[in-house]
């Protein structure tokens, strides 16, 4: 579906941003280097591992919200390629429910802003963790980025307009 020029429901507009967050997620996610899963810039804070595990957390969590149950794990970080994985997997099982004929087992709302808000807040920690373990990602015009309705997976278009520099 071609959401450029039409109205989108809440429910579409929710793909959509679930759609960003794949985008940007992978963005964040592809190309880290060796080791960065356990990089830590000072004692107690979270790992890039951590953090993404917690974004796996909050995909699942998401789902079971739109199933309308309240389920929520802590789980241990694995390996940075299966939590990659599991990220993508637990997006495209939540994506998969809101593009069902289903009713909703949450308001929209509370989907978008309790675990998906909180993702892209993740994955903006990784890209600054990512400039810090001396491995960043290039930034772009995301308004011109080739996002589209329902393609929550891995694979993702390359960018459009990236800049010149690191950011």
């Amino acid at each position: 579906m071609d959401t450029s020029t039409t109205e989108l429901t809440g429910r579409e507009l929710l793909r959509h941003t679930l759609a960003t967050l794949a985008y940007r997620g992978g963005k964040a996610m592809r190309g880290a280097p060796e080791n960065f899963s356990a990089f830590r810039v000072a004692p107690g804070t979270r790992t890039p591992g951590q953090i993404l595990a917690h974004l796996c957390d909050l995909m699942d969590w998401a789902y079971w919200m739109a199933l309308g149950e309240q389920r929520w794990n802590n789980s241990t970080p694995q390996t940075w390629d299966v939590d990659v994985a599991r990220f993508f997997d637990a997006l495209g099982k939540f994506d998969q429910c809101l593009a069902s004929d289903a009713a909703a087992g949450a308001p929209l709302t509370k989907l978008f802003q309790g675990p998906v808000a909180d993702a892209f807040t993740h994955v903006g920690q990784i890209n600054m963790l990512r400039r810090l373990a001396e491995s960043p990602v290039r930034g772009e015009n995301y308004a011109r980025a080739n996002i589209s309705l329902g393609h929550v997976g891995e694979a993702q278009p390359a960018a459009v307009v990236e800049f010149d520099k690191e950011v």
